[in-house]
């Protein structure tokens, strides 16, 4: 299996599931400095992506690309000179063993082949549609009075297409959504921006709420509700 991505197929539908924090593995040779318990918390990677993924891959009869390493390592969703790309602390915790990493091994190791590899099997695709996947901490260790309510983010920067379908359709189902919440697509999108609103590819950009990811039945539930939801963008976008 290759340390830079996972990728899945469960069939041949054109639709591509895009999970840049999927992952919480770190390599064996790389030393983060952090107490092991840690690689289970958020700050480590998107918990409940993986197997939501997993579980949309077969119900849709599609494919998904999931990131290889976690984002303490190096964050995919983020431009190569962006603050954060190899983080010395995340949520209040420090990670000393990236203070003096060289940050050209890790661009070149994981993210550029990362990157390479998702362009090529979109472009591969034909008229895709992407689904791209990441969770959130209902609150923050750093500001835990910041409580977070709503159960789904749905993201976006300059194309907003696919959430327009997607927040009434997933509010007429009970579920309390975020536009631009709690991130903005704005700020944090970089893998949306580079490989599909550039291309013009039509997109859903969804944060699930990880006090609910992180169960099976939660995990159960939101791959039902985004399976129809995806279904129902893609062909209101096709």
């Amino acid at each position: 299996m290759s340390e830079v991505f996972t990728f899945l197929k469960g069939g041949d539908a054109p639709l591509l599931i895009v999970a840049d924090h999927a992952s919480r593995h770190v390599p064996a040779d790389i030393d983060l400095g952090i107490a092991p318990h840690l690689l289970d918390d958020h700050i480590a990677c998107d918990i409940g992506v993986a197997e939501v993924a997993g579980l949309l891959v077969e119900d849709l009869q599609c494919s998904a690309m999931l990131c290889g390493v976690s984002r303490l390592v190096i964050d995919c969703n983020r431009d190569e000179h962006a603050p954060g790309l190899i983080p010395h602390i995340s949520d209040g915790h420090v990670i000393p063993g990236n203070e003096h990493v060289d940050h050209e091994t890790r661009l070149a190791r994981f993210y550029r082949p990362y990157h390479a590899a998702l362009e090529a099997r979109i472009a591969g695709m034909g008229q895709p549609f992407i689904l791209s996947l990441h969770s959130f901490t209902p609150a923050l260790a750093a500001r835990p009075e910041e409580r977070r309510p709503w159960e789904i983010g749905i993201l976006y920067n300059d194309d907003d297409r696919g959430a327009r379908v997607a927040i009434p359709l997933l509010e007429e189902e009970g579920w309390v959504v975020g536009d631009q919440l709690p991130y903005s697509g704005r700020l944090l999108n970089y893998t949306m921006n580079r490989h599909v609103e550039a291309n013009g590819i039509p997109y859903l950009g969804v944060e699930m709420r990880q006090d609910i990811s992180g169960t099976a039945e939660g995990q159960r539930r939101f791959a039902r509700v985004l399976a129809r939801v995806v279904e129902q963008c893609r062909a209101a976008l096709a």
